[in-house]
């Protein structure tokens, strides 16, 4: 079975308090007894997109010096930017254009998307990424379950914030999975609060916040619970393509 962790949303600012946040959160991944096959980060990793806040990311997650003790696999959200995203935080060329990625595992594949908008807050995988998410799907020949993973719930999440800018043309995605069934989930970010669900017949999990936690109309006007600990996922893709996530608090 592939075993994944799951972080979020760490809007690194150069404060000490997003900081200390992220810090507490790699800590508890590294110090974990058994093993992960590797950490999912699910974008907004910047909260401005400038390169030193890439490099404050860099280090954290160990994406500089491989101190990491399994692979850290990374894709934008919509604070991110991608040319310092990409020198900064990867080491590559700052161009413009998707930043998408494969990894694949004895047990599955992983395939962190780019859903970023340049400029709008909305999501959106664009005809590129289509193109390329399709491409690795055939490379691979249906021989193993897949997971996509990228920043934007396509879905309602009832919520004015993360509702208001969520996937745009959802019914593209929901025509991607009705072809390909080896697609057994969908893994997101953005809307800072764990939350389990479906989408066109398949899961969808959307990690928590590592910066805060959304609270929800139920739980009070404020939107921001800036005081609740920061959060992770654990998903293990079965070998039947069944996912199962598992959710934690760090205090």
């Amino acid at each position: 079975m592939l075993v994944l962790a799951h972080i979020s949303d760490l809007h690194l600012d150069g404060s000490a308090r997003a900081t200390e946040r992220a810090e507490r959160v790699r800590d508890r991944l590294r110090e974990l007894p058994g093993h992960v096959d590797a950490l999912l980060v699910t974008g907004d990793i910047a909260d401005h997109g400038t390169e030193p806040e890439y490099e404050e990311a860099a280090r954290l997650l160990g994406l500089r010096d491989g101190d990491a003790p399994f692979p850290v696999l990374t894709c934008p959200g919509n604070h991110d930017s991608r040319a310092p995203y990409r020198k900064a935080l990867l080491g590559l060329p700052g161009a413009e254009g998707p930043v998408n990625s494969v990894q694949v595992f004895d047990d599955g594949a992983v395939l962190m998307c780019d859903s970023s908008v340049p400029g709008s807050d909305d999501g959106e995988l664009d005809e590129e990424t289509y193109d390329w998410i399709e491409a690795t799907l055939d490379e691979l020949d249906g021989g193993l379950p897949a997971l996509l993973a990228f920043h934007h719930p396509p879905v309602a999440l009832h919520h004015r914030l993360p509702d208001s800018c969520r996937l745009r043309h959802p019914d593209r995605l929901a025509g991607l999975l009705a072809r390909r069934p080896e697609i057994a989930g969908l893994i997101t970010g953005h809307a800072h609060t764990p939350a389990a669900t479906s989408f066109a017949g398949r899961p969808l999990i959307v990690g928590p916040g590592v910066t805060w936690t959304l609270r929800l109309p139920w739980e009070g006007d404020q939107v921001a619970d800036r005081e609740a600990p920061p959060g992770l996922a654990f998903h293990v893709l079965d070998d039947t393509g069944r996912l199962t996530s598992h959710f934690r608090v760090v205090t």
